[in-house]
């Protein structure tokens, strides 16, 4: 004040930015800035399913088992799905040949656990979680330097190219199905956990088999530490900018390139862990395992929104507490329920639960 005359403030030099000399309409700290929200609607969809199914099994022992064992599918399901997520989400590649590196997990973990049978039935927990960490170690290894191969001989010279990405990943899933028979045999394998992941945990009258629990563990820890990296750390916020302006952040001295070669061999990495826990809880392993669970991952990715990671979690655990409660309900819907759960949400929401973008 000058007189009673209110000075301009001065605009012409730089100054930094705070919370007393902000921009009209800017906010300066990070907290201030303006937050996305979460569409809870989504959230609510497997509690809700829950609640739905409980009148309909009657027993609430026998719902606690259907529900424990959905989640645990549904578990296994989003860490099968969730490479697959992260390869389309954040770099636009439609990957049919997703299901090979499930199936060279599975096989991987197979040539490790089967050798070490002595570790794998020993009543040990020591020696059961070393050597279950030893199997998937192996098979995120393999699966993720297969990735690495695939991506610079397959899917490099496809990208941005739907059609022919869907053509050629699908050729190259095919050819190392018959790799995989060429190298460990035609022959269905047997494939247990080690002795103490087997066995029930009670709930009161319900029984509840300790891999499950297992999976829901890992699947939970799994998904925790996908949100953090890609929302909390630096690595993530380059990936996400250079899927909305790699031109700009290139621009900047990054190598986007080197970013995205690694996103795709983590998401192999993670197909091969799903391999491991599934081939776990199915207890046999063929080398059209991973043909056999590209339809359910489809089906989660279509149902999460395109490449989103929480719509997929949703969604994956939508359709392990369907395909659960009714096979137990019903046991004829049970072959095209996950079907049907699709066709609902989309006729609810087109895009899905959580649309990454306008594809």
């Amino acid at each position: 004040m000058n007189g009673g005359v209110m000075q301009p403030q001065r605009t012409s030099e730089p100054t930094p930015m705070t919370t007393s000399t902000v921009l009209p309409g800017v906010s300066a700290a990070p907290a201030d800035l303006p937050k996305v929200r979460l569409d809870w609607t989504p959230l609510a969809l497997a509690p809700l399913l829950m609640l739905i199914a409980l009148p309909l099994v009657g027993s609430p022992s026998t719902w606690l088992t259907l529900t424990i064992a959905g989640l645990a599918m549904g578990m296994i399901i989003f860490v099968v799905s969730s490479g697959l997520t992260l390869v389309f989400g954040l770099m636009d590649v439609l990957n049919f040949g997703h299901g090979a590196f499930i199936a060279l997990g599975a096989y991987v973990a197979a040539s490790v656990l089967l050798p070490m049978q002595a570790w794998v039935e020993a009543d040990s927990l020591a020696l059961n979680l070393g050597v279950f960490a030893l199997a998937i170690a192996a098979a995120m290894l393999a699966a993720g330097a297969v990735g690495l191969f695939f991506e610079r001989v397959v899917v490099r010279p496809v990208y941005g190219q739907h059609l022919k990405q869907i053509l050629i990943t699908m050729g190259g899933m095919i050819v190392a199905e018959q790799l995989i028979k060429a190298i460990w045999g035609a022959e269905t394998i047997a494939l247990q956990a080690p002795a103490t992941f087997r066995g029930a945990v009670l709930l009161g009258d319900a029984a509840i088999e300790k891999y499950r629990l297992i999976a829901v563990v890992l699947g939970l820890v799994i998904f925790v530490a996908m949100l953090l990296v890609l929302n909390r750390t630096r690595i993530g916020l380059l990936i996400r900018a250079g899927v909305e302006n790699r031109e700009m952040v290139e621009s900047l001295g990054y190598r986007i390139r080197r970013l995205f070669i690694g996103v795709f061999v983590v998401g192999a990495a993670l197909a091969g862990l799903g391999g491991v826990l599934w081939g776990l809880y199915q207890e046999n392993i063929t080398a059209a395992i991973g043909s056999q669970v590209n339809v359910l991952i489809f089906i989660v990715i279509i149902i999460g929104g395109l490449g989103s990671t929480t719509g997929c979690f949703i969604g994956a655990v939508l359709v392990g507490l369907m395909a659960n409660y009714t096979g137990f309900l019903f046991p004829k819907v049970a072959l095209f329920s996950n079907i049907l759960l699709m066709m609902l949400i989309l006729l609810w929401r087109p895009q899905g639960l959580y649309p990454v973008a306008k594809r």
